[in-house]
C-alpha cells in the first residue's frame, strides 16, 4: 500500500487513537496529572505528619506545665512544714511533720527528675517539629509546581475529542487507504502500527534481520506489512 509519508503519520494517529478509544474509552493520565497526584498525596502525608509532630509538642508542653504546677505545690508544702516545725513543740506533731517533710522532699526530687527528662524530650520533639515544618514547606512547593505544570499542560482529549479527531483524519485520507486500513484492522484489531527499526508496534515482536532490512529498504511512500501480524507499518 502506497501513501505519502505525511499522510502515513495521520494514518498511524488514526490507528493509535482508535485503539485507545475502543480499548478503554478513557484517555491515559497525563504525566503532569500523575505528578500532581503524587505531589497531592505527598502533601497530605506530610501535613498529617506535621500535625502529629505538633500534637506531640503540645502534649509534652502540657505535661511540663503539670509537673511545674506539682513542683510549686510541693515546694509550698515543704515551706509550710518547715514553718510549722519552727512553731511545733509536741514530739508527736514534730515527728509527723518531719515524716511529711521527708516524703515531700523525696517526691520533689522525683518530680525534678521527671521535669529534666521532659525538657530533654521537648527539645527533641521541637527539633522533629522544625524538620516536619521544613518538609511540609518543601511538599507545598512541590505541589504548587506540579499544579502549575498541570495548568500549563495541554488539555487531555476527551472521548468526544477523539471521535472528532478520528472523523477528521478519515475525511482527509484517500478512501482506498481507509478501506485497506479498516480491512486489516478487522483481521488483527490493529490495522496500522509504528515500526521503531526493530519491532512491530502491533504485535511487539522483534523481527528477523532480513525482514527488518526489507522494511527499512521499502520506498518512503510504501507501507510495508509486518510479516507476523500483517499490520501496515509506519516507520518512525
Amino acid at each position: 500500500m502506497k501513501l505519502d509519508p505525511q499522510q502515513q503519520v495521520l494514518l498511524l494517529e488514526l490507528a493509535t487513537t482508535q485503539r485507545l478509544h475502543e480499548s478503554s474509552g478513557k484517555a491515559p493520565e497525563s504525566p503532569e496529572q500523575a505528578e500532581l497526584t503524587k505531589a497531592t498525596n505527598a502533601l497530605a502525608r506530610q501535613r498529617s505528619a506535621t500535625h502529629a509532630a505538633q500534637r506531640a509538642v503540645d502534649d509534652m508542653e502540657r505535661e511540663i506545665l503539670r509537673i511545674q504546677a506539682d513542683e510549686a505545690r510541693l515546694r509550698s508544702r515543704i515551706a509550710d512544714n518547715k514553718k510549722q516545725l519552727m512553731a511545733a513543740t509536741d514530739p508527736s506533731t514534730r515527728k509527723d511533720l518531719n515524716k511529711d517533710l521527708y516524703t515531700t522532699k523525696s517526691r520533689l526530687n522525683d518530680l525534678l527528675s521527671e521535669l529534666a527528662e521532659a525538657h530533654n524530650e521537648i527539645h527533641a520533639l521541637r527539633n522533629n517539629l522544625d524538620l516536619a515544618n521544613q518538609r511540609l514547606a518543601d511538599a507545598e512547593q512541590a505541589f504548587d509546581a506540579a499544579q502549575a505544570a498541570k495548568d500549563a499542560a495541554p488539555a487531555v482529549p476527551t472521548a468526544a475529542d477523539r471521535e472528532h479527531r478520528m472523523a477528521e483524519i478519515r475525511q482527509s485520507l484517500p478512501a482506498d487507504i481507509i478501506a485497506a486500513y479498516d480491512a486489516q484492522r478487522n483481521e488483527n484489531s490493529v490495522g496500522v502500527a509504528a515500526f521503531n527499526g526493530r519491532s512491530c508496534g502491533g504485535c511487539f515482536i522483534i523481527l528477523p534481520a532480513g525482514d527488518i532490512a526489507a522494511i527499512r529498504g521499502a520506498a518512503a511512500d510504501e507501507l510495508p506489512q509486518c510479516p507476523d501480524c500483517g499490520s501496515y507499518l509506519v516507520r518512525t
